[in-house]
C-alpha cells in the first residue's frame, strides 16, 4: 500500500522508493521527447543513478522529492521537487516533471503544483517559491502563471539543448500573492 503524502482529487503524491526504478521512471530521462524542455538526456540515465537519487531523496533535509501518482490506477506518472528549502530565507525551488506521456494534457501539473505549494506556503511556512524554465517549455510557463508565479527575469542563453542555446526564464510567487491567485 503506497503512503499518500499528499492527495489530491485525479492524483496524489508520495515518497519515491526504489520500486518506481524498476518502472517506468528510469526510461523517462532517456526518452528525448520527456526530456526536451529539461536538463536531462545529456547522457544515459542508469538504474544505479536513479538508486541513487531514490536513497539520497529520502534522507534529504534541503527537498522534499515525491513521486506523482495516478489515484485511479496507481502508475507513477511524474515527480515533482521542493529543492533548495531555505530555512533563513524561506524559500524553495519547485521542479515537476510529468514523464508518462499518456498523462500530458490532463491537467494533472496544475493539480500537482497546487498540493505542493499548499504544503511549502501552509506546512513548512515558506515565504517565496520559485522556478526556471527553458525559453522552449510552454507548458511550464503555462503553470508557472495559473501558480500565481510572476517573471522575475531572464538568463539570457544560460542553457544549451537540441543544438542550441535558450534562455532560462526565471518566475517567482510569495506567500500573499499565491493565496490570493488560489482565493480568485
Amino acid at each position: 500500500m503506497a503512503i499518500e503524502f499528499l492527495s489530491g482529487e485525479h492524483i496524489y503524491l508520495r515518497p519515491l522508493t526504489e520500486n518506481d526504478v524498476n518502472g517506468p521512471y528510469l526510461k523517462w530521462f532517456n526518452d528525448p521527447e520527456v526530456s526536451a524542455a529539461n536538463g536531462h538526456h545529456y547522457r544515459p540515465f542508469t538504474k544505479d543513478e536513479a538508486l541513487a537519487y531514490v536513497h539520497r531523496a529520502a534522507g534529504a533535509t534541503e527537498e522534499i522529492v515525491l513521486a506523482i501518482a495516478a489515484r485511479d490506477d496507481d502508475r507513477h506518472i511524474g515527480n515533482v521537487t521542493l529543492k533548495r528549502i531555505d530555512a533563513i530565507a524561506k524559500s524553495a525551488e519547485f521542479a515537476i516533471v510529468i514523464g508518462d506521456k499518456t498523462a500530458w494534457g490532463k491537467g494533472y501539473g496544475k493539480e500537482v503544483g497546487r498540493l505542493v505549494l499548499d504544503h511549502a506556503f501552509n506546512e513548512l511556512n515558506l515565504q517565496r517559491v520559485h522556478c526556471g524554465t527553458y525559453e522552449t517549455n510552454i507548458g511550464m510557463q503555462k503553470l508557472a502563471a495559473f501558480l500565481g508565479m510572476q517573471e522575475e527575469g531572464r538568463r539570457r542563453k544560460a542553457a544549451f539543448k537540441s543544438n542550441r542555446y535558450l534562455d532560462v526564464i526565471e518566475y517567482g510567487v510569495l506567500r500573499e500573492e499565491y493565496l490570493a491567485t488560489k482565493a480568485q
